[in-house]
């Protein structure tokens, strides 16, 4: 939990968490990207839960600046950002941030689900493996930005995710 206090202390980009957290699902693990002269300019919060179509599943949620590659990188892309042909279309899902919602557009991906929006001027990134837990956003996620002082999240810790840098 210290280590979550650091990062959300360091963040100049959101650290974004559903909540409420979908039912049965845990908070397992957290890293940033950026270093102590800049700040931190990416964030990423890995969940665990039980996939709606069965089965476990895993989410990763990224916040970055552009450029940062936290994203692409977490999700197996090439680049730093979507890449070409981003957000030519209708948005395939929404998240809800502070009573707004935001699109999300489907990036074309091997066996994970990966959406991606802009939110508060940052790239907002959510990767769900196996790629049919992306039917967790068939409603708007609602996200919280942990930085946010107003508010005291009580969040359930799980066994630490694999899908995180060591």
């Amino acid at each position: 939990m210290e280590g979550l206090q650091v990062l959300v202390r360091q963040a100049k980009v959101p650290v974004w968490v559903p909540w409420p957290l979908p039912t049965g699902w845990l908070v397992s693990g957290f890293t940033g990207a950026g270093d102590e002269r800049t700040g931190t300019r990416g964030s990423a919060v890995a969940l665990s839960g039980p996939n709606p179509l069965g089965g476990p599943a895993e989410m990763l949620i990224i916040a970055e600046e552009p450029g940062v590659g936290l994203g692409a990188g977490l999700a197996g892309l090439p680049g730093p950002d979507p890449g070409d042909g981003f957000a030519t279309c209708q948005p395939h899902a929404t998240v809800k941030v502070a009573n707004h919602e935001a699109p999300l557009w489907l990036v074309e991906s091997h066996g994970k689900a990966v959406f991606v929006g802009e939110v508060a001027a940052s790239w907002l990134w959510l990767v769900l493996w196996p790629d049919t837990a992306g039917t967790l956003l068939v409603e708007p996620l609602p996200l919280r930005d942990l930085r946010d002082p107003e508010q005291e999240l009580d969040l359930p810790f799980g066994a630490l995710s694999p899908r995180l840098p060591a």
